[in-house]
């Protein structure tokens, strides 16, 4: 039994991991097929670099990796657990598809209310995982707030070129 166990948990230290990289490459990509069209923007003056918001990202990711392995490798494999790992997926197809909306297809209104949304999802996640891990749960504040941050710029930026 203590074999399987050990094998669950080294599973879990690759599979979130890739998983996470997934998401991350996924809406890096999508993020780089709208580049041209975004540089061609009027950006409000506190828009942070591109190098910043890419270190700002890669922060995020490393902390939700840490955070669903605390929470998964604690939590007992119940009706609570499958709840979270439902609004895990389901959060990082919203991280994904925000950059498909706002980057590949430029829709502006839809991307805001789509983070938004995302917004939603890490609040659930930071409540659900506090159950289980305080920890785990406060490691996904800076996400919240980086998203938070993001739809406020996005919402500037699109006050600012409404006829593009």
């Amino acid at each position: 039994m203590k074999i399987i166990k050990a094998m669950k948990i080294k599973a879990n230290y690759i599979l979130i991991p890739l998983v996470v990289i997934g998401i991350a490459v996924a809406g890096s990509w999508l993020t780089d097929l709208g580049m041209d069209w975004y540089e061609t923007l009027e950006l409000p003056g506190y828009t942070p670099s591109g190098g910043l918001i890419g270190a700002v990202w890669t922060i995020i990711f490393i902390l939700g990796v840490i955070s669903a392995l605390l929470f998964v490798n604690k939590s007992a494999r119940d009706r609570h657990f499958r709840r979270v790992v439902w609004v895990l997926c389901f959060n990082g197809l919203l991280n994904v598809f925000w950059s498909y909306l706002f980057f590949v297809e430029h829709w502006f209104s839809m991307a805001i209310l789509e983070m938004m949304l995302l917004n939603l999802t890490t609040i659930f996640l930071i409540f659900l995982m506090r159950k289980v891990s305080r920890l785990a749960s406060g490691l996904l504040v800076p996400y919240f707030l980086w998203v938070s941050f993001a739809t406020y710029l996005a919402y500037q930026i699109w006050q600012l070129n409404l006829g593009v």
